[in-house]
């Protein structure tokens, strides 16, 4: 393998390049209009325009993208995570061009791609899943009756969904027709595939994940798991690993139910797969059969580049590693730094990036698609960056993180740094004590908090000061600092 073309943009692009730079593979880049002087642009061998912004004409167009990957040569397209990574008929386009596709087979994307097949794909394989319907729900009545069967709440979820999109949550009868037909609706717009079927509803579930590499020789082995509770709309907002939610035991029993998952499917490449967590059972949620957003903690606490491995394994190569090898070296943090107000319900805010300073020293890593004076676009998702840190243990790893957070200087725009030292500073998550629903007990317990007449004063004055040096880190400090002396009043 000479030389791969990347077929995304942003952070995940640089990040795929510096990996194939250090195996000596020549590197190339597409864009979009709005990415002419992106960084993934600059730091590729070759680059070439794809089209406008909008990603359907441009990160979405798979002719265009294995016509420029044909004519410049390249002997692979790895397609990193989101726009065509999980899109089979872009894999088999790919493979019918004579070029590799640095994942798994169309058929494995295809199946694991839709829930309802996932779930009947690993029904022999002695994986729990959750109470739910075996096929797609035909009508509404069809539904009533199986939700009825299952008890309330249940979830209604798009087949082919992902992102939150196409689910809904109902608590009674009354309203299911509602939310069945926002349901396919949305399911359909999004993913152009109407099916929905039916899950029992988990209140309170912790979301753990599970990494795993398998070559074309029948080997696959797991890179322990991922705590991926803090979430905002469905999507994840912070990672660690380990998990502290599982014992030992959990740990072996949870990271080899995804081996046999990835067995079932005749897995091959980088993959994930995704379990709820709930009163000590975990349950099958879904497989993610490219690289995951959150895999940086993954290679700090096991010390393996998970691109390279992709990599090795296109490359028809026996893994090197084995399982027995494999283990937890201290603990790591992942913050995604959206350019979001995570006191305005998360609301996008896009903007130049007048400051941009990223923070370094020992254990900090930073997965990043801009720099100073660059411009956050309204057409992609709106992360700017993702840091990471890596410690001895989970204390150290918070207090770099807050550290971290304190030296990573955004001036422009909002992002979601103050949010994560919220949570570095919140109790539950010092404890490990939290679930999917975090969020929603933060944002009752601290952003809705009553203060006095007293304390608003003193915090308009460290909101100017934020104002002065666009940093809001010191009034969120201070803020919370004020939220806790009242509650132990």
């Amino acid at each position: 393998m000479k030389k791969v073309l990347v077929a995304n943009r942003g952070e995940i692009a640089i990040r795929i390049i510096k990996s194939l730079k250090e195996l000596g593979i020549l590197t190339v880049s597409v864009f979009s209009e709005f990415d002419r002087k992106s960084l993934h642009v600059l730091n590729s061998d070759e680059s070439y325009f794809l089209g406008p912004s909008i990603s359907k004409e441009s990160y979405l167009n798979q002719e265009k993208i294995i016509d420029i990957a044909v004519k410049s040569k390249v002997d692979a397209i790895h397609p990193g995570y989101g726009f065509l990574s999980e899109n089979h008929e872009f894999a088999n386009k790919v493979l019918k061009a004579n070029i590799i596709f640095i994942g798994p087979s169309p058929k494995t994307i295809k199946l694991m791609g839709n829930k309802i097949l996932a779930r009947e794909s690993i029904k022999n394989y002695n994986v729990p899943i959750l109470p739910g319907s075996n096929n797609k729900i035909k009508n509404i009545s069809d539904g009533v009756k199986i939700s009825n069967q299952i008890g309330f709440p249940i979830l209604i979820k798009a087949a082919a969904g992902g992102g939150g999109k196409g689910m809904r949550v109902v608590k009674k009868q009354e309203d299911f027709n509602d939310a069945y037909n926002i349901a396919k609706s949305e399911a359909l717009s999004s993913f152009g595939d109407g099916d929905v079927f039916i899950e029992k509803f988990l209140q309170n579930p912790r979301h753990i994940e599970v990494q795993i590499l398998a070559d074309n020789f029948g080997n696959i082995i797991h890179l322990f798991e991922r705590e991926c509770s803090i979430q905002r709309r469905h999507q994840k907002v912070i990672e660690e690993a380990p998990s502290v939610a599982l014992s030992h035991k959990q740990r072996d029993e949870i990271c080899e139910c995804a081996r046999r998952v990835a067995m079932s499917c005749e897995y091959v490449g980088a993959g994930t797969v995704e379990f709820l967590f709930d009163k000590n059972q975990f349950y099958f949620l879904e497989m993610n059969t490219r690289i995951q957003v959150e895999h940086p903690v993954t290679e700090f606490i096991t010390s393996i580049d998970i691109v390279k491995q992709q990599i090795y394994i296109a490359l028809n190569k026996k893994l090197q590693i084995n399982q027995k090898d494999i283990k937890i070296f201290g603990h790591s943090i992942e913050l995604r730094v959206y350019a979001e107000d995570s006191e305005n319900d998360f609301n996008p805010d896009i903007g130049f990036l007048k400051q941009y300073i990223e923070p370094n020293g020992i254990g900090v890593r930073v997965d990043s698609g801009y720099q100073k004076n660059m411009e956050i676009p309204i057409y992609y998702d709106s992360l700017i960056s993702k840091l990471i840190v890596h410690g001895n243990d989970r204390i150290e790893a918070i207090a770099r993180m807050k550290r971290a957070i304190g030296e990573y200087h955004l001036m422009g725009i909002k992002s979601t740094l103050n949010f994560g030292l919220l949570v570095m500073n919140s109790n539950m998550f010092i404890n490990g004590d939290y679930d999917t629903n975090f969020i929603k007990n933060l944002d009752s317990d601290f952003y809705n908090y009553e203060f006095s007449d007293d304390e608003k004063k003193l915090l308009s004055f460290f909101g100017a000061v934020t104002k002065k040096n666009e940093s809001s880190n010191i009034f969120i400090e201070n803020k919370k600092s004020l939220w806790l002396k009242r509650k132990k009043k």
